[in-house]
């Protein structure tokens, strides 16, 4: 071999040792970050106000629970698309040059109507669920008949906690 083709070969290599090394690099700085996603998306339902609220339950109850109040928000979901789709048309309606007040005006009343719709499925099936409970399990899943995060705020300083923004319909 002449000393050019052995320079050639040291290039090659010191090349292809480089990109190893950064491949090897690239991968243990991404791996715990793939791992997490991989086990967020195996891990069962999703995590919140509900899973704080129904952590304290025995896990058959629990369960059922869960299953019950699934089945009330998959009858309510074709109202909250109703409200949503009602909501997105009175925003386009109201964006056009020439303001059609009276039909936006009935497309909110439309879309408030849904959700008010869904909303009633769901507590009423919170409420259907609440029926077939212990006095004790009651009053722990009490707080799923809060609006929004204040289920979370109730489980984590207990039912008599309020925060201001509570007081206020949303």
């Amino acid at each position: 071999m002449t000393s050019k083709s052995l320079k050639i070969a040291l290039a090659v290599s010191v090349a292809l040792n480089l990109f190893a090394v950064a491949g090897g690099v690239t991968y243990v700085v991404n791996r715990d970050r793939i791992e997490r996603r991989i086990e967020d998306q195996r891990r069962p339902g999703r995590e919140g106000p509900l899973a704080e609220v129904l952590a304290d339950l025995d896990p058959a109850v629990r369960q059922r629970v869960r299953t019950s109040l699934r089945e009330s928000a998959l009858a309510a979901r074709p109202d909250f698309e109703a409200a949503r789709a009602a909501r997105r048309e009175a925003i386009d309606v109201a964006g056009q040059p020439a303001l059609d007040a009276a039909r936006v005006e009935s497309l909110l009343e439309q879309s408030r109507a849904a959700e008010m719709r869904g909303r009633t499925r769901l507590e009423k099936g919170a409420v259907a669920v609440l029926a077939t409970l212990t006095p004790e399990e009651r009053k722990a899943l009490a707080p799923i008949l809060q609006r929004k995060g204040a289920a979370r705020r109730a489980a984590a300083h207990g039912p008599d906690h309020r925060q201001p923004d509570d007081r206020a319909p949303r």
